[in-house]
């Protein structure tokens, strides 16, 4: 699989928020914003699970979106959905691991 970052289809967003359904936010960015801290975090879950939901509880929607587009472009990753302060972002790995890829784990793989 490629690392992309060309649009998904209705299709590939349907099915990758189908897996986000069942996830946990593995991280939370408060107010004290996007630290480094939270961005080695959020790295980290992507490399590994490909698939995450992070929790934003900074503000309101307009400075939900502002964090969103700056993990987004610091990470390299794609959201899938955003809906109140719950966030999913995608990033395909070069190589992943069936153990803890989400995409892998729950048949989601976008092509």
């Amino acid at each position: 699989m490629s690392n992309r970052k060309q649009p998904l289809s209705n299709q590939e967003l349907k099915k990758l928020r189908a897996i986000a359904h069942g996830l946990k936010p593995v991280v939370t960015i408060a107010q004290n914003g996007l630290s480094e801290g939270v961005l080695k975090e959020i790295n980290r879950a992507l490399a590994q699970h490909e698939l995450i939901k992070i929790k934003i509880s900074v503000g309101d929607r307009d400075a939900r979106q502002v964090v969103t587009e700056e993990v987004c472009q610091q990470t390299g990753a794609q959201c899938v959905q955003s809906i109140g302060n719950v966030v999913v972002l995608l990033k395909p790995a070069a190589k992943p691991d069936p153990k803890l890829s989400n995409l892998l784990r729950f048949g989601g793989t976008p092509q």
